[in-house]
């Protein structure tokens, strides 16, 4: 118990004083800390940087294919999809795996931007676009580099999103 003496003593009762804040404060920053740990804005904005890492990497892998080492990246094809697309790629590989080895061709993706166009968490539905710059080079030939937007679709799968459809985005005006 504080005697008269201690409570009269101005530097005793700035101490206390400032221990009252401090406690304060630290109760107020762990309420905070827990109201947004445990948000449903910070679930969903996890699961769209999920879907949106996922889709920009599928992209990617789906722009990129070296004829040198083809089994690999029509793996990775396959590996980045799912639903109708991934039953078009591996339904179609014998052939495509002959264009690609007389073309000899090789071509190398960066993702430039991209963002989430639509997500529904509960149907496991994103829509991505992707910027891309590709780069193709022929065997004898200048490497050749264009911008392309795409657009894709992923599906959720065992947790994991996949690729389920993917075309090119339209370019310029579309109003007249």
């Amino acid at each position: 118990m504080l005697s008269l003496r201690t409570a009269r003593n101005p530097l005793t009762v700035v101490a206390l004083a400032l221990a009252l804040l401090a406690a304060g404060a630290a109760g107020w920053g762990g309420w905070s800390w827990y109201a947004a740990a445990h948000d449903e804005s910070a679930g969903y904005a996890q699961t769209r940087d999920d879907a949106l890492q996922a889709g920009e990497q599928a992209v990617q892998n789906m722009n990129t294919l070296d004829y040198k080492r083809l089994a690999h990246g029509l793996d990775s094809w396959e590996a980045s999809t799912t639903g109708d697309l991934h039953k078009q790629l591996t339904d179609g590989r014998p052939q495509f795996e002959k264009q690609i080895q007389q073309a000899q061709t090789v071509s190398t993706a960066k993702v430039l931007s991209g963002a989430v166009t639509e997500l529904d968490e509960r149907t496991g539905k994103a829509s991505v676009m992707v910027a891309l710059r590709i780069t193709v080079t022929a065997p004898k030939g200048k490497p050749a580099a264009k911008e392309s937007r795409l657009l894709g679709e992923l599906t959720r799968t065992s947790g994991v999103w996949k690729l389920s459809a993917l075309g090119q985005a339209p370019v310029g005006n579309t109003a007249s």
